[in-house]
């Protein structure tokens, strides 16, 4: 169904239950099915949040400068990739990290043309640092990495299985949507995720799929052209 994709996937998750840290159980997890997918032909390029560590946002409503914040929050997702490329490496599947701002030799700096390299001989090519600015988003960042390398499809891996008309977490009358439009997602402020991507996602006619990443098996059913959490399209 796709050939070449981009997954979005939170800090929280590497962390595992507690969404705290690095869990080496989810690590591993993730990149069994990551590297999976790669074996078998298709192109992943994986952007990750660093919530786990550091959230700028949080972080400026407790005294922290929200410039400073967010920088620490983009250096939190370069520590989250590389730990996620060993074990990706470890499952016999080139990766490689790159970081939108220079951080040789701990990671390359990135160009969309060395990343498509990368995937394109059958590696997994980690984009860290969001886009390098503070008051963006990974989510954002996300949505500019698919566009530039001509991704199919940005997909969402989240604790959920797709978008609701409310947090099921917290509301258990909650209801799924299958599919739904951008204009939708927007008009009826559903954050999956935030107004920016969407934009940027809209205009480039990017769609984004958000499934629960922490089902065992749904990134290679959904990669398989199976219907696996929520489609949001132009």
């Amino acid at each position: 169904m796709y050939k070449r994709v981009l997954l979005k996937l939170s800090g929280e998750s590497l962390g595992g239950p507690s969404g705290k840290g690095l869990d080496t159980v989810w690590l591993e997890k993730y990149a069994k099915e990551i590297a999976a997918a790669a074996k078998a032909g298709l192109q992943v390029a994986i952007v990750n949040g660093g919530g786990n560590i550091f959230r700028g946002l949080q972080g400026a409503g407790k005294g922290f400068d929200r410039v400073d914040g967010d920088k620490m929050g983009m250096l939190a997702t370069v520590i989250n990739s590389l730990a996620l490329k060993m074990f990706i490496k470890a499952e016999g599947v080139e990766a490689e990290v790159f970081t939108s701002t220079p951080m040789e030799p701990h990671a390359k700096y990135y160009m969309r043309d060395e990343a498509v390299k990368v995937l394109e001989r059958g590696g997994v090519a980690l984009i860290a640092g969001g886009t390098g600015n503070p008051f963006f988003t990974t989510d954002s960042g996300a949505a500019l990495r698919a566009l530039e390398i001509g991704a199919d499809a940005l997909l969402k891996g989240t604790r959920v299985d797709g978008v609701y008309t409310a947090d099921p977490e917290k509301d258990p009358t909650a209801v799924k949507y299958d599919e739904l439009s951008f204009d939708e997602a927007i008009s009826n402020h559903l954050k999956v995720m935030d107004q920016t991507a969407y934009a940027l996602c809209s205009d480039g006619k990017m769609p984004i799929i958000v499934f629960d990443m922490n089902a065992t098996g749904n990134l290679t059913r959904l990669l398989a052209g199976e219907k696996v959490g929520t489609l949001v399209h132009p």
